[in-house]
């Protein structure tokens, strides 16, 4: 606490506004991108675009995942129009979730080819938009459930029966 500072408490004047005073009113955020990463001079130029903003704390740009976390004090749409504009690269929000997240991984929409290892596209987020997740997850009728009842390993009596 400076002596300005001290001096104003006792006047009860208002102490001038600081950067960390202006950074109070906002909370701390995790923004996950997916960008399209091809060489180390595109790391390096995405790492000096997002250093050069206020209010970002922390950096991290995984080249393999195409994926780059920023933690600060920001707001998610100007960081990802600073970057697009900057690096003139696509960028949108990180569209995975660990594997184990998904009650049905293997559902259309949720798997996707492209995913890194151990995640998968994250349909929860966004049931009703969107090319892949327009798909709803289909429901098995009583007829299909009978006969997959039947045929199961859980079900030795009613295989008995059929044979």
């Amino acid at each position: 606490m400076g002596f300005l500072e001290a001096l104003s408490g006792l006047c009860g004047c208002p102490a001038p506004l600081t950067q960390r005073h202006l950074q109070k009113g906002r909370q701390l955020e995790t923004v996950e991108m997916k960008v399209r990463i091809d060489c180390e001079g595109c790391e390096s130029k995405i790492r000096k675009t997002l250093e050069a903003m206020d209010g970002v704390t922390g950096i991290e740009v995984v080249p393999r995942q195409n994926r780059v976390t920023v933690t600060g004090y920001v707001d998610a749409a100007k960081v990802m129009r600073r970057v697009a504009r900057k690096t003139g690269k696509r960028v949108e929000p990180w569209p995975y979730v660990p594997y184990e997240a998904v009650a049905h991984p293997y559902a259309p929409g949720a798997y996707d080819r492209k995913a890194p290892a151990g995640y998968v596209r994250d349909v929860t987020a966004n049931p009703g938009g969107g090319a892949s997740a327009s798909r709803p997850f289909s429901r098995a009728s009583s007829t299909e459930a009978r006969y997959t009842g039947a045929f199961s390993d859980e079900n030795a009596n009613a295989a008995c029966a059929i044979m």
